[in-house]
Formats: C-alpha cells, structure tokens, sequence
C-alpha cells in the first residue's frame, strides 16, 4: 500500500464526471491496490471520505469511514458505482463540511438526512445501503466528488465559509 497524492482545488479531475467501473475489473489486484491505497490515504490525511477523482482516478469509487461521528454503525466501506435515491419524505441536516482537496476551509452545508444507495463492495457483491445522519452526509460529499461537484456548489450561504481556525473560533460551538 502507498499513499497517494490528493488532487487540490483548481486541478480539473475534481470538476468533471467520473466512468463507471467494468464490474469483471473489481478483482483485479490493480483495484484493489488502489482500494488500499485510498483507505490508506483517507486514514492518513486524516478524513472520513475519498473519491476516487481526489487521488487523479477519474472512477466511481469512494471509501468511507464515518467513525463515531454519529451514533450509525457505519464503519469502513467502499462503495463502487454507487447509485443513489433519497427517500421522498426526507428531512434534510445542516452541518459544516471540509474537503480533503480543499484544505484549510470549512462550509455550512444542506444535506439530506437520509439516503439509499446500490452499489458493489470492493468483492464486486451488489448491496443496498441507507446511511443516516453524518454518514449521509459523507455519502453525498463523495458521491457528488463522482460528478464533478465540490462541496462549495451544496453551500446555500457563502458567507458561512472559513478557514479552519475561524471556524473553531466562532461557529464550531453555535449549534449548526
């Protein structure tokens, strides 16, 4: 396993949409290596999520591991080719988001606060997942990585973005 190198605000990989992956190359040890490295990096970096697109990889993969950020029981996981639905009687959350390719600043963000999602584990079997609460919202953070979408685009508010220090001086404790 290697770390690899995330792609930053201003590189192009980041703006445009990710290919679908051939179901039959899940297993192949090049993926999987790269599974690896992502889990590996995400872990490094440190952060809850990777895209693919974030480490030059223009394919509809991410992983996650939402820790104990919430109370869910979402642990690692790697979503390939992930669709996702949203449920029609869906509330929506208000959280701050960072990005791992957009270092040092954070944003107010709406998210749904539940979402459904079909896709294959790193072993190319069919799932379906909801993710609720935090892990939601990291599900949509990566997912909208795979269309070419940053976090910025989600922000109703532009005025509630800061850099991380501003961030935990004046709004980490407000409540949102």
């Amino acid at each position: 396993m290697s770390l690899r190198m995330i792609a930053r605000l201003g590189n192009p990989v980041l703006l445009r949409p990710a290919d679908p992956i051939d179901p039959d190359l899940v297993g192949a040890k090049d993926f999987q290596r790269l599974v690896d490295d992502m889990i590996e990096t995400m872990m490094e970096a440190p952060g809850v999520g990777l895209a693919a697109p974030q480490v030059h990889e223009s394919i509809r993969l991410f992983v996650m591991d939402p820790g104990d950020r919430d109370d869910s029981d979402v642990g690692l996981e790697i979503l390939v080719n992930p669709r996702l639905s949203v449920p029609e009687d869906g509330d929506y959350l208000s959280l701050w988001e960072g990005c791992l390719s957009i270092p040092g600043l954070r944003g107010e963000t709406l998210r749904h606060a539940a979402v459904d999602v079909d896709y294959l584990d790193r072993n190319g079997e069919p799932r379906r997942r909801r993710f609720e609460g935090f892990a939601a919202a990291v599900v949509q953070h990566e997912y909208d990585h795979l269309d070419g979408v940053l976090f910025l685009k989600r922000m109703p508010d532009l005025s509630l973005l800061a850099f991380d220090d501003q961030y935990a001086r004046w709004f980490q404790d407000c409540g949102s």
